[in-house]
């Protein structure tokens, strides 16, 4: 799902006071507290957050789950470890419903992200 959002505040507001919203603060929550140097804006209709034209997640609200994008999964170590119990792709990880986000190792992988990053690390597709 798409919002026409002009900046972050508005996004959320727009979202559905669902199990949706929940799990996408939460995930905000997880970049924002570990990476407060990261912008967070709003671009292709989702939050984003990045430093000037480097962006590192995308984050949106979708019908079914989720959307947390990172540029290449892959190229983060241990990905299959720490995103066990997630359905993901290249780039996108898809939370569902049923995902009890304290119970995974997101957390780490939103870290260990976010280092490759501040290392200046390709983490782009």
């Amino acid at each position: 799902m798409h919002y026409d959002a002009t900046d972050p505040n508005h996004y959320l507001s727009l979202l559905e006071e669902d199990w949706r919203k929940d799990k996408l603060l939460d995930v905000r929550q997880l970049i924002l507290s570990y990476a407060p140097e990261l912008e967070e804006s709003i671009r292709y209709k989702m939050l984003n957050f990045g430093k000037g034209e480097s962006y590192v997640f995308a984050l949106t609200a979708q019908k079914h789950y989720v959307s947390l994008y990172v540029g290449s999964i892959e190229k983060i170590d241990q990905s299959d470890v720490l995103l066990a119990g997630y359905n993901y792709g290249k780039g996108c990880i898809r939370i569902r419903k049923t995902i009890d986000i304290d119970q995974t190792e997101l957390e780490r992988f939103i870290q260990k992200t976010v280092n490759l990053w501040r290392a200046g690390e390709d983490i782009d597709c």
